[in-house]
């Protein structure tokens, strides 16, 4: 896939008009934004002229460059302005005025102690979305602390329920609630923008870090309230259903099976050689089953440890039973389903060549989305981007030396 310049005309794609200015960073606000550029969304990065996006540190850098921001960063245009100052203050307004979509991560109050809230801003465009992703919400005892995705995982339930019984709650190795929130946020911003549709009006979207977290774990605020039932930490294995687990192959490398269907567990067993677990009335639901998992597990592990992988993943395949091979970013990249999917994609860029990276998150058959860039150097279209606003070269001078860009 090759790297079109900024500049140049694109294909038609669902979010072409679209106008969105980045204010945020690390790393949910960011992420939003890169999704609603992948499909289209003209989509301008604002960052302070003298501190930029913290992700262009983040992680391992090549030639001084930092990669994730080169993921983060991709089909955005780059610009800085200093917020606090009044010429920057005054030019944001000028972008607002022609934007539909504005995302900030600043902590409540910040925009309004510049005079840049939610009046000043609808004032300037009533047909803006005021997208304000920070961890705690708006309002409420917690509003002004500082928040980060590793707190919204602590605090959601995840970590209480991840890792091993006798083990300490465990945090993942990622920004995962963040990444859980940038996609709601996504999904925020298009709801606003559907509304706005009918209306003629634009809102606050107001998304707090630690609530869709909370949402994709799934129903256990419902089982505490109706039963008073605490989900414990079980490591691989699930409540619900057996066997589930990760079994060491005869090469010493992992897979993970799963058998939330009885069809699929029967199936399992019979593989293994154990057809008359299928008989005991304890195997009849997952539940059940999963009381078992001793039992289930040693059938399972024990014949998955006298075959390699490649022979575990045939054999389950032949019988129609849930297998995947425990893979890290070595076997990802190299994958044929993720090959045949182009879900790692290649993206021609100036400052480092050719890049291999996560493509867009789905296939669209009509207007798909695409990577047109890479994440660009700080402040590379600030010039531009002032320009089709309508400012004059001395205009841009005088921002300058202000220091406002």
């Amino acid at each position: 896939m090759s790297e079109p310049s900024p500049h140049t005309s694109e294909p038609t794609r669902p979010l072409t008009g679209l106008r969105v200015l980045d204010l945020a960073t690390l790393f949910a606000g960011p992420l939003a934004a890169t999704m609603l550029g992948d499909f289209g969304a003209e989509v301008v990065k604002i960052e302070h002229p003298r501190v930029p996006d913290p992700s262009r540190g983040h992680g391992p850098s090549k030639d001084g460059i930092g990669l994730w921001w080169k993921l983060l960063g991709r089909n955005k245009r780059t610009m800085t302005l200093d917020l606090s100052a009044p010429g920057g203050r005054a030019t944001l307004l000028r972008l607002a005025a022609s934007a539909d979509v504005i995302v900030e991560n600043f902590r409540p109050g910040t925009l309004e102690k510049w005079d840049l809230g939610w009046d000043e801003l609808s004032a300037a465009n009533p047909r803006l979305v005021l997208t304000r992703v920070t961890g705690f919400g708006q309002f409420g005892p917690y509003a002004r602390r500082p928040g980060f995705g590793t707190l919204a995982e602590a605090m959601s339930g995840f970590a209480a329920i991840t890792g091993e019984p006798d083990a300490p709650p465990t945090l993942p190795p990622f920004g995962l609630a963040d990444s859980i929130a940038g996609l709601a946020t996504a999904y925020a911003v298009m709801t606003a923008l559907a509304a706005r549709d009918r209306t003629g009006r634009g809102q606050v979207v107001d998304m707090a870090i630690i609530e869709p977290i909370l949402t994709v774990l799934g129903p256990q605020p419902l089982w505490y309230d109706q039963l008073g039932h605490v989900q414990p930490r079980t490591g691989n294995r699930s409540q619900n259903n057996a066997p589930r687990n990760t079994y060491r192959t005869a090469e010493g490398t992992w897979v993970a099976v799963s058998t939330s269907a009885q069809s699929i567990a029967e199936r399992v067993m019979r593989l293994v050689g154990r057809p008359d677990l299928i008989d005991e009335p304890w195997f009849a639901t997952g539940e059940d089953r999963a009381r078992h998992s001793d039992v289930l597990d040693e059938a399972v592990g024990g014949w998955i440890a006298r075959h390699t992988r490649a022979e575990v993943v045939e054999a389950f395949e032949r019988a129609q039973a849930a297998v995947a091979p425990v893979q890290d970013v070595r076997d990802v990249m190299t994958d044929p389903q993720y090959t045949a999917l182009d879900t790692i994609t290649t993206v021609d860029d100036p400052e480092l060549g050719p890049l291999r990276m996560q493509n867009v998150l789905f296939r669209l058959t009509d207007t798909p989305g695409a990577i047109r860039w890479a994440g660009r150097p700080h402040g590379a279209d600030t010039d531009a981007v002032l320009t089709e606003l309508g400012l004059t070269e001395t205009e841009i001078k005088t921002l300058r030396a202000e220091g406002a860009l």
